[in-house]
């Protein structure tokens, strides 16, 4: 299992310690692969972008209207958090529904 976030988010903190076997991705730091992306957005479309986070709020109106793939390997920040990958199947944030999908919490 893979949480794809950031080590200094506390829902991404939660996510590790309930799947202390996961391994965490920190985006700011270590990047993610465009696949990952480009099949995260596929699955969950323009929610993959937190349009609640200081670095949207940071944002222009120009850089809003970007293409959200281009918007996220800008700022990886920007993803919503965590997301997760768990034998071939994709989560998105650390809902009781991510939670029963993957058998904890």
């Amino acid at each position: 299992m893979t949480i794809f976030g950031l080590k200094n988010c506390d829902t991404c903190r939660k996510a590790l310690k309930s799947c202390p076997s996961a391994t965490l991705i920190d985006v700011r730091a270590d990047g993610i692969a465009d696949r990952m992306l480009e099949a995260a957005l596929a699955e969950f479309g323009e929610i993959l972008v937190n349009k609640r986070s200081t670095t949207w709020r940071n944002l222009d109106e120009t850089a809003r209207q970007s293409d959200p793939l281009a918007l996220l390997r800008a700022h990886p920040s920007l993803m919503k958090r965590p997301l997760i990958e768990a034998e071939g199947k994709l989560y998105l944030g650390w809902t009781k529904e991510t939670q029963a999908g993957l058998g904890v919490g």
